[in-house]
């Protein structure tokens, strides 16, 4: 209140509801859900290489954007053209829509119509995250043995040369569950995917497979533990816990499509 004049005019407070309009004009959209987990990512994996597994925090913080993430964040829908039966003989092929990769990280997706195989192989050297976006999938994965210097870890028949693994899992999983996490040394990093419905699977890779590095992807067989009788190997666990893995060629009935991704862009600074 103030005096002009002889007159009292009273000032009125300002609209705070006008102030409160303009901040919320002025305040910027959240990101998308895939920006969110590029910015993870790189925030979680810098500083790593192969062989090094991020902090248990950095693990747990991308993991719980994985967790949170929809088919509808990256732009996916069952009726896809990749997703559908194929009626052809022999294995379906699978879909690979490919996000973003960097020397540290990549990001993509493997799209599996039913009966589809992502037949066993491994994960040199690095940390993996993997997230079924919708669908049912038959999961089983190893992690080799870790046995004293002095005894025997492979075993030589007359026509090939096996290595001891144990099982680490053996199930089927359906979405919506947790993002399952694997490491350079555990966590079942040798695994096979076999589809019992269409699925999709985000996965990340820290850091990706490299050529140039001697990290490639190799694909194994898998055999009873029985199968094989090695001196030297004294192995508490019954059978069924471990398995025999025979290094092999990439299956000829494997067969990766590329295609080309369509959901929100990545936008990097």
């Amino acid at each position: 209140m103030r005096i002009e004049g002889g007159k009292v005019a009273v000032e009125m407070p300002r609209s705070s509801s006008r102030k409160s309009r303009r901040r919320k004009k002025e305040a910027a959209p959240p990101p998308p859900a895939v920006q969110r987990l590029f910015e993870t990512c790189r925030e979680v994996f810098f500083g790593c290489a192969a062989g090094v597994v991020p902090s248990q925090e950095g693990v747990g913080l991308l993991k719980a954007v994985l967790d949170d993430m929809k088919p509808a964040d990256v732009g996916l829908t069952q009726n896809l053209p990749y997703f559908l039966k194929d009626n052809a003989k022999g294995a379906p092929p699978v879909t690979y829509l490919h996000l973003y990769e960097c020397d540290k990280f990549s990001i993509g997706i493997f799209c599996l119509p039913p009966s589809a195989v992502i037949p066993l192989h491994n994960h040199p050297g690095m940390t993996v995250f993997s997230k079924i976006l919708f669908g049912s999938m038959h999961i089983k994965s190893y992690d080799w043995v870790d046995v004293p210097q002095n005894s025997v870890e492979t075993a030589t028949t007359s026509h090939t040369k096996v290595k001891l693994a144990k099982l680490k899992k053996n199930s089927v999983f359906s979405a919506p569950c947790e993002t399952s996490v694997l490491y350079p040394m555990a966590g079942g990093n040798l695994h096979c995917f076999t589809a019992i419905t269409s699925c999709a699977v985000l996965d990340v890779l820290g850091p990706p497979y490299s050529d140039a590095e001697g990290r490639h992807c190799t694909y194994y067989k898998d055999f009873p533990y029985l199968s094989f009788s090695v001196d030297g190997i004294s192995m508490a666990g019954e059978e069924g816990e471990h398995a025999w893995l025979e290094e092999r060629d990439k299956p000829d009935d494997f067969v990766v499509v590329g295609a080309k991704y369509f959901g929100p862009k990545i936008v990097v600074q």
